[in-house]
């Protein structure tokens, strides 16, 4: 690299010295004996003509050793690793059918709602993101002409929940809470990740809804199950993604108390972190060690958000599980762990790629917490829980 540059600056001083040196013995040349008005303006364009090809080839000999100087040899910092950033394929299949949910909405003829309003509406929080991604609350939207929109496409939504270990104390609570609340009216299958399968409760479900199994290995440590989660995500789309048009990933520990329905249907869905939401970034538990792929300096990053609850459209939350999977691996083989792991990364991916779409805490507030005046219902819920006995190594 050092010896390109200096044949660079070589190269440069001697076809400097030659065009000067060529200018002058034709200045010379010139300047013996007498000429005719017709040689001088002859004489004239030739000089215009090489002080011209002087003056490109400098400035074409410091264009290259600008590019070398400031893009070539510019460092990156071995101290911040560049994270792993998918470019966003055109959907294929399905999936291109599943664009066209979230940006073709039609109303059913005749259908009868509430007159909306343009200047009415609540002021008590911020409805839209600096980036015009809708914050869903309570008021925001109308549930009737939404299903209504909706279920005219014919979709299908699926759910993935990991009960691992002492999880699956959780499962038969958010499965039974699950179907009365979730995607009501909708096709839904809820993919259960577990290292115990016949311990899976067996719960009523509506006709379209359904509950699939998946064997998992068992961990002794929490943080590997939560690290594993985006591969068995990505997998499971791989494998779905002809017969499923949404995804949710939601943690099993969490219970469901009101709606939760085509409202939150978007391309990237992140759901604010209930604990933080009303505090300044700087007190986010954001990845703060610039070693790690999942890393957010101070001063950026927007908001908060949950791993444990996230989704939309197949395609979006491919390309987040996936490049989330493999930042971490790529740390994990420099012997880093983030913060708080997959969440960490998830939070560092939202920051760059921005959701289309946020859900309020009502989509998962936790039940230790009182309620702020702003938060009129609480949809989903995380339990109260001993962290010391569900998890292997606290």
């Amino acid at each position: 690299m050092y010896e390109v540059g200096g044949a660079c600056v070589m190269t440069f001083t001697c076809w400097f010295n030659f065009l000067l040196q060529t200018t002058r013995l034709a200045q010379a040349a010139r300047g013996h004996g007498c000429e005719s008005r017709s040689t001088t303006n002859q004489n004239q364009t030739e000089r215009m003509s090489t002080i011209r090809t002087l003056i490109g080839s400098v400035l074409l000999l410091l264009g290259i050793l600008y590019v070398y100087f400031y893009a070539w040899r510019s460092p990156r910092s071995s101290k911040h690793p560049e994270p792993v950033q998918y470019p966003v394929a055109p959907p294929v299949g399905r999936l291109s059918a599943a664009v066209n949910h979230v940006f073709h909405l039609v109303a059913p003829d005749h259908l009868k709602y509430k007159q909306p309003s343009i200047v009415n509406g609540r002021t008590d929080v911020v409805t839209l993101t600096p980036w015009l991604a809708p914050v869903v609350w309570d008021g925001t939207f109308n549930p009737v002409l939404l299903d209504s929109i909706y279920q005219s496409k014919n979709i299908t939504v699926a759910a993935t929940v990991f009960a691992v270990g002492k999880y699956i104390r959780f499962l038969k609570k958010f499965l039974e809470t699950a179907e009365p609340y979730f995607f009501v009216g909708f096709r839904v299958n809820i993919y259960v990740f577990t290292d115990h399968p016949k311990d899976v409760p067996r719960v009523q479900m509506a006709g379209g809804r359904k509950v699939v199994v998946r064997s998992v290995p068992s961990s002794n440590r929490w943080q590997e199950i939560s690290a594993r989660r985006m591969e068995l995500i990505q997998n499971l789309i791989e494998e779905v993604h002809d017969s499923v048009d949404y995804i949710f990933c939601l943690d099993v520990d969490s219970e469901f108390h009101g709606r939760w329905g085509s409202e939150s249907l978007g391309g990237l869905v992140a759901v604010i972190h209930p604990g933080y939401y009303r505090d300044d970034r700087g007190r986010f538990p954001y990845e703060r060690r610039p070693e790690s792929r999942a890393y957010v300096a101070d001063g950026e990053g927007d908001f908060y958000y949950c791993g444990g609850a996230f989704g939309g459209l197949l395609q979006e939350v491919s390309l987040l599980a996936k490049t989330c999977d493999l930042n971490f691996k790529a740390d994990a083989k420099e012997g880093i762990e983030a913060a708080w792991q997959e969440e960490s990364h998830l939070n560092r991916y939202m920051w760059i790629n921005k959701p289309s779409k946020i859900l309020s805490p009502e989509y998962l507030w936790q039940d230790f917490k009182p309620r702020n005046p702003e938060v009129r219902i609480v949809r989903f819920s995380g339990v109260v829980k001993n962290y010391a006995d569900i998890r292997p190594n606290v």
